[in-house]
Protein backbone atom coordinates (compact mmCIF):
# COMPACT_ATOMS: atom_id res chain seq x y z
CA UNK A 1 0.00 0.00 0.00
CA UNK A 2 2.62 2.76 0.70
CA UNK A 3 4.72 1.69 -2.66
CA UNK A 4 1.90 1.89 -4.64
CA UNK A 5 -1.40 3.47 -3.57
CA UNK A 6 0.03 5.88 -0.57
CA UNK A 7 2.99 7.57 -3.07
CA UNK A 8 0.89 7.68 -5.73
CA UNK A 9 -1.63 10.29 -3.78
CA UNK A 10 1.30 11.64 -2.65
CA UNK A 11 2.88 11.82 -6.11
CA UNK A 12 -0.60 13.79 -6.99
CA UNK A 13 -0.99 15.80 -4.35
CA UNK A 14 2.60 17.81 -4.37
CA UNK A 15 3.38 17.49 -8.19
CA UNK A 16 3.97 20.36 -10.36
CA UNK A 17 1.02 21.55 -12.38
CA UNK A 18 2.14 19.92 -16.01
CA UNK A 19 2.99 21.80 -19.20
CA UNK A 20 -0.23 19.35 -21.10
CA UNK A 21 -2.72 16.89 -19.70
CA UNK A 22 -0.64 13.96 -21.66
CA UNK A 23 0.60 10.75 -19.82
CA UNK A 24 4.15 11.52 -20.00
CA UNK A 25 3.64 14.92 -18.63
CA UNK A 26 1.98 13.65 -15.96
CA UNK A 27 4.31 10.98 -15.09
CA UNK A 28 7.22 12.84 -15.31
CA UNK A 29 5.86 15.66 -12.62
CA UNK A 30 4.91 12.77 -10.18
CA UNK A 31 8.72 11.08 -10.88
CA UNK A 32 10.08 14.42 -10.10
CA UNK A 33 8.40 14.39 -6.47
CA UNK A 34 9.34 10.69 -5.75
CA UNK A 35 13.23 11.52 -6.40
CA UNK A 36 12.94 14.42 -4.05
CA UNK A 37 11.46 12.31 -1.07
CA UNK A 38 14.06 12.41 1.63
CA UNK A 39 15.64 8.98 2.46
CA UNK A 40 15.16 7.55 5.68
CA UNK A 41 17.87 6.38 7.64
CA UNK A 42 18.17 3.34 10.53
CA UNK A 43 17.13 6.60 12.80
CA UNK A 44 14.59 8.17 11.03
CA UNK A 45 12.86 4.14 10.30
CA UNK A 46 12.43 4.58 14.46
CA UNK A 47 11.32 7.57 15.08
CA UNK A 48 9.05 8.83 11.82
CA UNK A 49 7.23 5.10 11.15
CA UNK A 50 5.29 3.40 12.73
CA UNK A 51 3.76 -0.22 11.82
CA UNK A 52 1.75 -2.57 13.48
CA UNK A 53 -0.77 -5.43 13.31
CA UNK A 54 -4.48 -5.56 14.29
CA UNK A 55 -6.06 -7.31 17.38
CA UNK A 56 -9.06 -8.66 18.24
CA UNK A 57 -11.84 -5.78 18.18
CA UNK A 58 -15.27 -4.42 17.14
CA UNK A 59 -15.87 -3.22 13.81
CA UNK A 60 -18.46 -0.24 13.22
CA UNK A 61 -21.65 -1.65 11.15
CA UNK A 62 -24.08 1.34 9.46
CA UNK A 63 -26.85 -1.74 9.22
CA UNK A 64 -25.86 -3.42 12.68
CA UNK A 65 -24.44 -3.17 15.80
CA UNK A 66 -20.58 -3.08 16.18
CA UNK A 67 -19.03 -6.94 15.26
CA UNK A 68 -16.61 -8.47 16.98
CA UNK A 69 -13.71 -10.31 14.70
CA UNK A 70 -10.31 -11.95 15.06
CA UNK A 71 -7.30 -10.72 15.65
CA UNK A 72 -4.71 -11.01 12.49
CA UNK A 73 -2.42 -13.56 13.92
CA UNK A 74 -5.96 -15.37 14.83
CA UNK A 75 -6.60 -15.62 11.02
CA UNK A 76 -7.13 -18.34 8.86
CA UNK A 77 -4.17 -19.26 7.13
CA UNK A 78 -2.19 -16.69 8.96
CA UNK A 79 1.46 -18.29 10.83
CA UNK A 80 0.89 -17.51 14.89
CA UNK A 81 4.36 -16.08 14.79
CA UNK A 82 4.16 -13.47 11.69
CA UNK A 83 5.32 -10.28 12.07
CA UNK A 84 3.65 -8.93 8.58
CA UNK A 85 2.30 -5.51 9.77
CA UNK A 86 -1.27 -4.35 8.82
CA UNK A 87 -0.99 -0.85 9.84
CA UNK A 88 1.33 1.65 9.13
CA UNK A 89 1.89 5.41 9.66
CA UNK A 90 5.25 7.15 8.30
CA UNK A 91 6.45 11.05 8.11
CA UNK A 92 7.65 11.86 4.87
CA UNK A 93 9.07 14.95 3.93
CA UNK A 94 9.60 16.05 -0.10
CA UNK A 95 13.48 18.44 -0.38
CA UNK A 96 12.12 20.91 -3.14
CA UNK A 97 11.76 24.47 -3.39
CA UNK A 98 7.70 24.32 -2.81
CA UNK A 99 7.32 21.40 -0.31
CA UNK A 100 10.79 22.57 1.87
CA UNK A 101 9.51 21.67 6.06
CA UNK A 102 6.40 20.71 4.95
CA UNK A 103 5.70 17.10 6.69
CA UNK A 104 3.36 14.71 4.69
CA UNK A 105 1.79 12.49 7.08
CA UNK A 106 0.96 8.92 5.55
CA UNK A 107 -1.54 6.23 6.75
CA UNK A 108 -3.28 2.80 5.80
CA UNK A 109 -4.14 0.20 7.74
CA UNK A 110 -6.66 -2.82 7.70
CA UNK A 111 -9.67 -3.25 10.20
CA UNK A 112 -9.89 0.44 11.19
CA UNK A 113 -12.24 2.43 12.57
CA UNK A 114 -14.21 3.24 9.27
CA UNK A 115 -13.10 2.76 5.58
CA UNK A 116 -12.25 5.46 4.25
CA UNK A 117 -9.35 7.47 1.99
CA UNK A 118 -8.89 10.96 1.88
CA UNK A 119 -6.35 13.28 1.73
CA UNK A 120 -6.04 16.25 4.09
CA UNK A 121 -5.07 19.67 3.03
CA UNK A 122 -4.44 21.58 6.58
CA UNK A 123 -3.23 25.46 5.76
CA UNK A 124 -1.10 26.96 7.98
CA UNK A 125 -1.68 29.05 10.92
CA UNK A 126 -2.02 33.00 10.11
CA UNK A 127 1.09 34.64 11.29
CA UNK A 128 -0.15 37.67 13.31
CA UNK A 129 -4.13 36.60 15.01
CA UNK A 130 -6.62 39.35 14.91
CA UNK A 131 -8.96 37.77 16.69
CA UNK A 132 -7.46 37.05 19.92
CA UNK A 133 -10.36 37.10 22.19
CA UNK A 134 -11.52 33.63 19.77
CA UNK A 135 -7.91 31.93 20.03
CA UNK A 136 -9.57 29.01 21.78
CA UNK A 137 -12.43 28.47 18.78
CA UNK A 138 -10.18 29.17 15.78
CA UNK A 139 -8.85 26.47 13.48
CA UNK A 140 -6.76 26.50 10.63
CA UNK A 141 -8.85 25.91 7.68
CA UNK A 142 -8.60 22.76 6.46
CA UNK A 143 -9.11 21.28 2.55
CA UNK A 144 -10.63 17.62 2.24
CA UNK A 145 -10.62 15.32 -0.84
CA UNK A 146 -12.69 12.54 0.09
CA UNK A 147 -11.42 9.54 -2.84
CA UNK A 148 -14.05 6.87 -1.37
CA UNK A 149 -16.66 6.36 -0.34
CA UNK A 150 -18.73 9.54 -1.26
CA UNK A 151 -16.55 10.98 -3.72
CA UNK A 152 -16.12 14.72 -3.01
CA UNK A 153 -14.51 18.11 -1.73
CA UNK A 154 -15.32 19.57 1.61
CA UNK A 155 -13.49 22.78 2.55
CA UNK A 156 -13.10 23.85 6.28
CA UNK A 157 -13.54 27.84 7.16
CA UNK A 158 -13.57 29.65 10.26
CA UNK A 159 -16.35 32.44 9.32
CA UNK A 160 -17.75 35.02 11.49
CA UNK A 161 -21.20 34.20 13.44
CA UNK A 162 -24.44 36.63 12.16
CA UNK A 163 -25.16 39.58 14.88
CA UNK A 164 -23.10 42.33 16.40
CA UNK A 165 -21.08 39.93 18.36
CA UNK A 166 -17.92 38.37 17.32
CA UNK A 167 -17.98 34.63 17.38
CA UNK A 168 -16.24 32.40 14.90
CA UNK A 169 -17.16 29.31 13.81
CA UNK A 170 -16.22 26.68 11.57
CA UNK A 171 -18.39 25.60 8.56
CA UNK A 172 -17.83 23.55 5.80
CA UNK A 173 -18.13 24.27 1.72
CA UNK A 174 -19.16 20.69 0.32
CA UNK A 175 -19.03 19.11 -2.32
CA UNK A 176 -20.91 15.47 -2.78
CA UNK A 177 -20.17 14.22 -6.35
CA UNK A 178 -22.93 11.77 -6.04
CA UNK A 179 -25.53 14.16 -5.44
CA UNK A 180 -24.39 16.91 -7.71
CA UNK A 181 -24.27 14.38 -10.64
CA UNK A 182 -27.30 12.33 -9.61
CA UNK A 183 -28.16 11.07 -12.91
CA UNK A 184 -24.32 9.50 -13.60
CA UNK A 185 -22.93 6.43 -11.93
CA UNK A 186 -19.50 6.81 -10.87
CA UNK A 187 -17.25 3.70 -11.75
CA UNK A 188 -16.67 1.23 -9.63
CA UNK A 189 -13.08 0.15 -8.38
CA UNK A 190 -11.18 -1.01 -11.08
CA UNK A 191 -13.54 0.21 -13.61
CA UNK A 192 -11.61 3.56 -14.82
CA UNK A 193 -8.78 1.20 -14.84
CA UNK A 194 -9.76 -1.18 -17.34
CA UNK A 195 -11.01 0.86 -19.58
CA UNK A 196 -8.06 2.75 -19.75
CA UNK A 197 -6.37 -0.28 -20.29
CA UNK A 198 -8.61 -0.53 -23.52
CA UNK A 199 -8.03 2.53 -24.44
CA UNK A 200 -4.42 2.31 -24.24
CA UNK A 201 -4.30 5.78 -21.69
CA UNK A 202 -1.18 4.79 -19.54
CA UNK A 203 -2.06 8.40 -17.19
CA UNK A 204 -3.38 6.48 -14.40
CA UNK A 205 -0.47 3.40 -14.09
CA UNK A 206 3.10 3.31 -12.93
CA UNK A 207 5.76 4.23 -15.65
CA UNK A 208 9.13 2.20 -14.67
CA UNK A 209 11.05 5.18 -13.60
CA UNK A 210 8.17 5.47 -10.91
CA UNK A 211 8.05 2.27 -9.80
CA UNK A 212 12.11 2.23 -9.56
CA UNK A 213 11.49 5.61 -7.67
CA UNK A 214 9.36 4.65 -5.28
CA UNK A 215 10.73 1.42 -4.22
CA UNK A 216 14.21 2.95 -3.70
CA UNK A 217 12.59 5.02 -1.58
CA UNK A 218 10.15 2.21 0.53
CA UNK A 219 13.08 -0.10 0.65
CA UNK A 220 15.28 1.56 3.43
CA UNK A 221 11.82 1.63 5.68
CA UNK A 222 11.09 -2.28 5.14
CA UNK A 223 15.15 -2.80 5.97
CA UNK A 224 15.13 -0.80 8.52
CA UNK A 225 12.20 -2.89 10.32
CA UNK A 226 13.82 -6.13 9.40
CA UNK A 227 17.26 -4.95 11.16
CA UNK A 228 16.13 -4.00 14.18
CA UNK A 229 13.80 -7.02 14.43
CA UNK A 230 11.09 -5.83 16.72
CA UNK A 231 7.93 -6.78 16.31
CA UNK A 232 4.98 -4.71 15.03
CA UNK A 233 3.03 -3.01 17.45
CA UNK A 234 -0.58 -3.79 17.98
CA UNK A 235 -3.78 -1.87 17.83
CA UNK A 236 -7.73 -3.20 18.32
CA UNK A 237 -9.46 -3.93 15.54
CA UNK A 238 -12.59 -0.90 14.59
CA UNK A 239 -9.72 1.83 15.82
CA UNK A 240 -7.30 4.44 14.15
CA UNK A 241 -4.05 2.20 14.92
CA UNK A 242 -1.74 2.03 17.69
CA UNK A 243 -1.50 4.74 20.07
CA UNK A 244 2.63 5.19 18.67
CA UNK A 245 0.93 6.17 15.78
CA UNK A 246 -0.52 9.13 17.71
CA UNK A 247 2.40 10.11 19.12
CA UNK A 248 4.53 10.45 15.58
CA UNK A 249 2.31 13.66 14.53
CA UNK A 250 1.48 14.86 17.79
CA UNK A 251 5.24 15.32 18.60
CA UNK A 252 5.10 17.63 16.08
CA UNK A 253 2.20 19.79 17.21
CA UNK A 254 -0.38 18.23 15.14
CA UNK A 255 -3.08 15.12 15.07
CA UNK A 256 -4.63 13.18 12.59
CA UNK A 257 -8.26 14.01 10.98
CA UNK A 258 -10.30 11.54 12.05
CA UNK A 259 -14.26 11.21 12.16
CA UNK A 260 -16.82 9.27 11.44
CA UNK A 261 -17.88 8.30 8.28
Amino acid sequence: MVQNHLLQLLCLTAMEPPGTLDQDSIREEKIKVLRALRPMNAEDVARKTVRAQYRQGLIPSKTQGPREVKGYLEESGIDPKSTTETFVALKAEVDNWRWAGVPFYLRTGKRMGHKVSEIILQFKKVPHLLFKDQSEVMQENRLVIRLQPDEGIKLGLMIKVPGSKMELKRVHLNLNLAETYEDRRPPLAYERLLMDVIRGDATLFMHRDEVEAAWKWVEPISGGWAERGDRPRVYSAGTWGPPESIALVVRDDRSWFEHVV
